[in-house]
């Protein structure tokens, strides 16, 4: 088991008070529409979860070849448009280098397509859990579940596998969450594709659970929301899906649905 970082020692420490105290991240909301979670407002559990997935569930879908191109404007660097930030490494790359080469980037399923075996259509073309990643730690993550420790990931400093699960680096393990957390409630068996729930654990393979629930919990309290999220849930609804992430503009919907 690896040594964690003292940021992370302290985000982590913050992440189980913040939960026994049913309070929430810190961090100001993005701005949504005016009345677009209206009818979510004032609800808690179950009844919370189902107004959020009629809510997002009115969306437009994308080709999988249209994520492409999606990408490369989500995912800009800000510093160099022509260039886009890799979700586990960082690393600005060039949004031209996309592919399935050495040296390329791909379009990483961060609720692995596998796990409800939705392939690339429906849930496989969502843009608000496709980021871009380098192919080969694209390949390391493969569709394992999410959880602390394991080796440091080649080619991809502060990210660490083992067997059965990959932990991103600190400063996207928020991201990650938040992503699964949409997935899990975007996606409920009514639209043809699998139910997608939280699970506690690892080894889910082609099941249609991602895990470790009470660990991606801690990271979206550990890693607030930042500006780059905000701007990509805004792109996602005006130009493309027309839809949200919720627990990207109200980060404490999470404790009220699975806590």
């Amino acid at each position: 088991m690896r040594t964690p970082t003292a940021r992370w020692v302290a985000g982590a420490l913050s992440a189980v008070t913040l939960t026994a105290g049913m309070s929430t991240p810190a961090v100001a909301t993005a701005e949504p529409p005016a009345g677009y979670y209206d009818s979510a407002e004032g609800l808690t559990g179950a009844e919370l979860e189902s107004a959020l997935h009629d809510i997002i569930s009115e969306s437009s879908t994308l080709s999988y070849d249209e994520v492409w191109d999606a990408l490369k404007e989500t995912d800009a660097d800000p510093a160099d448009p022509a260039n886009v930030i890799l979700l586990y490494s960082g690393e600005s790359r060039s949004e031209d280098s996309n592919g399935g080469n050495v040296g390329d980037w791909n379009r990483e399923h961060v609720w692995a397509k596998s796990h409800g075996d939705f392939g690339t259509e429906g849930p496989g073309t969502d843009l608000h859990h496709l980021r871009p990643t380098d192919v080969q730690v694209n390949s390391e993550r493969g569709n394992k579940d999410f959880d602390n420790g394991g080796g440091e990931v080649a080619g991809a400093p502060g990210n660490y596998t083992d067997d059965e699960s990959f932990e991103p680096r600190d400063e996207v393990k928020g991201d990650v969450a938040r992503m699964i957390f949409y997935m899990a409630v975007r996606y409920e068996g009514d639209d043809g594709y699998a139910d997608l729930e939280l699970n506690d654990q690892v080894g889910n393979d082609s099941a249609p659970y991602m895990g470790r629930s009470s660990v991606l919990l801690e990271w979206h309290q550990a890693d607030p929301v930042d500006d780059a999220e905000r701007r990509r849930n805004d792109l996602i609804y005006e130009r493309y899906q027309h839809n949200r992430n919720p627990f990207i503009d109200h980060p404490e919907w999470a404790q009220e649905i699975w806590l």
